[in-house]
């Protein structure tokens, strides 16, 4: 005779599939795109030290391990239990806390667009309501077995890619759905509902992460979506932990660092490409948020892929 299986049970077993599923498509270490455009999937097998990312609009979630994710001065931890929500692109550090060769770190990413949100809007249950109010752009929750399930079955379509094409936009629209039925539905909502200070701050984002080379002015950036310098200020600081010449710098400078380790340039040239006007400047601000000036972090930073 069948008997339904305890919450915890089916969660643990849950769990189990996930990471058997991930390890399977991981081989080596790192990030692993996957058949599914908008689905990264990642493995570690030790721990890490932070590594600086900007994250897009994305679901973030852990089969293995654990990881401490920093925006600004604040800290989100999560694992296997839990999920990273990320609403609007962030400037972050991350760090890889549990990881071994036998048991290794095992995580994925799913991607998504504001517009898949608003396409949901209207859907019976899809979450608190939304006020007029700004949430942290990033927040952790407890993963439901509903959201797991989801998302076993979407990664379960790496083995069939021929289904991907017709079932994985289906799939991706069903873990969206769960997300925005759980206690940070209404966060995500707030950053899509026209009008909201939230989707505001969103449209401000989008556009230092779209122009960021060019001179922007907080003032022409208040008046873009009508607020004041003030309330621009204060809105920014409650959706990203931090002011919006503090986004713009680390935005530039995690993009100039990206430059100097892809692309070999020189340090005063990657520097201008980002919207700096003076080398000296953009070389103390790179020593103040990577600890060592750009060549001598750049180097450290190749040796240590060179071992890996």
């Amino acid at each position: 005779m069948n008997q339904t299986q305890p919450e915890e049970e089916l969660s643990l077993e849950g769990q189990g599939e996930l990471a058997s599923l991930i390890e399977r498509h991981t081989r080596t270490d790192g990030k692993h795109l996957s058949a599914i455009p908008s689905l990264h999937l990642f493995r570690a097998s030790c721990e890490q030290e932070p590594q600086f990312a900007i994250y897009e609009p994305a679901l973030c979630m852990i089969a293995q391990g654990s990881k401490l994710v920093m925006l600004a001065k604040e800290s989100y931890r999560y694992d296997p239990r839990s999920y990273l929500l990320a609403s609007v692109h962030l400037p972050i550090k991350g760090q890889i806390l549990e990881a071994t060769a036998l048991r290794p770190y095992l995580g994925l990413q799913l991607n998504f667009q504001p517009d898949q949100i608003v396409d949901m809007l209207q859907m019976p249950r899809s979450g608190g309501e939304a006020g007029n109010h700004s949430s942290r752009g990033l927040a952790v929750g407890s993963v439901s077995s509903s959201l797991l399930d989801a998302v076993i079955r979407l990664i379960r379509l790496l083995d069939n890619p021929e289904d991907i094409e017709g079932l994985a936009p289906l799939m991706i629209r069903e873990i969206l759905y769960r997300v925005m039925q759980g206690e940070q539905g209404a966060s995500i909502k707030s950053f899509v509902i026209s009008g909201s200070h939230a989707q505001r701050i969103a449209a401000v984002i989008d556009r230092i992460n779209r122009d960021y080379r060019q001179r922007l002015q907080v003032h022409d950036l208040a008046k873009m979506v009508n607020m004041s310098v003030s309330s621009l200020h204060y809105y920014f600081k409650e959706v990203t932990a931090m002011s919006p010449l503090q986004y713009l710098k680390q935005v530039r400078l995690q993009e100039a660092r990206r430059l100097l380790l892809s692309e070999t340039a020189e340090a005063a040239e990657a520097a201008f490409q980002v919207g700096y006007e003076s080398p000296s400047q953009f070389s103390r601000e790179y020593a103040r948020l990577f600890g060592q000036p750009p060549i001598r972090d750049v180097n450290q930073l190749r040796h240590r892929l060179s071992r890996s």
